[in-house]
């Protein structure tokens, strides 16, 4: 069922979507060479339990997952492209390294995501990354009062395409309120002047996603981490987002 928020309940939102920016920022900030994933998801519980938010994801179990998720992020590493679970890996030299992260703060979710390049980059990986994230720019400003859902995934999927890369259609935005997954679901491509219509106080998840040089994708023994099938690298960019009479609010942004 797709819920509209009121602008009261939208204001309230926004200490969930600071929130989640500013543990992205500071994970951002510490994600380097020889640090361990483990940690990371430790600093995030940290930053948890003193804000007195709640995880999103340690007691997640979908139908896709093969138990509940156990860890407060999803760090997914190089051919990882979603929903990579931490595990005792330290981050390497140009390592490509996703970090996917939603709570709840005063029973309000934000989900978001960021990938960056650990230490010395690659060409072929920043401009990926660099494409999520024009897509999601894009996708954004896309999402007006009066337009469809259609025009927000039509415009994630032309930057996209425009870049070169195919686009894997199993796994995209969704509806954010007091759970992190609802309806509607935003789709990385499609056609405009189609879907749902955008109203004021539609609230939710935006998120490209692309891996290098294919569009499909495997399960990992982790019964969690998404990998490309060909061991391609991988990157993913998200925000939530507000519709309102005045045009979309990224409740995420950072800086």
């Amino acid at each position: 069922m797709i819920e509209l928020r009121t602008p009261a309940e939208i204001e309230e939102m926004k200490a969930a979507g600071a929130f989640v920016a500013s543990v992205l920022s500071g994970l951002e900030a510490a994600s380097a060479v020889d640090v361990n994933l483990l940690e990371l998801d430790e600093l995030a519980a940290d930053m948890i339990r003193q804000a007195g938010a709640v995880s999103s994801y340690v007691d997640y179990h979908p139908s896709f997952g093969a138990m509940p998720f156990g860890k407060v992020l999803c760090t997914s590493v190089n051919d990882a492209a979603l929903h990579g679970l931490p595990f005792d890996y330290r981050l390497k030299d140009g390592d490509v390294l996703s970090v996917d992260f939603a709570a709840s703060v005063n029973g309000w979710v934000a989900d978001s995501a960021l990938t960056i390049v650990v230490g010395t980059p690659r060409q072929e990986d920043l401009r990926m990354i660099e494409t999520t994230e024009r897509a999601l720019d894009a996708a954004i400003a896309a999402s007006q009062p009066g337009a469809r859902m259609g025009d927000v995934s039509a415009a994630i999927g032309e930057v996209c395409h425009a870049a070169g890369f195919s686009i894997n259609l199993d796994f995209g935005g969704h509806g954010v309120g007091r759970t992190m997954h609802g309806d509607p679901h935003v789709a990385n491509d499609g056609r405009p002047g189609r879907g749902f219509p955008l109203r004021a106080g539609l609230v939710f998840a935006i998120e490209p996603w692309l891996m290098q040089t294919t569009d499909r994708i495997y399960t990992d023994p982790d019964g969690w981490t998404l990998r490309s099938l060909d061991g391609s690298r991988a990157a993913h960019s998200e925000h939530t987002i507000a519709i309102t009479d005045d045009g979309p609010i990224v409740l995420t942004a950072r800086g």
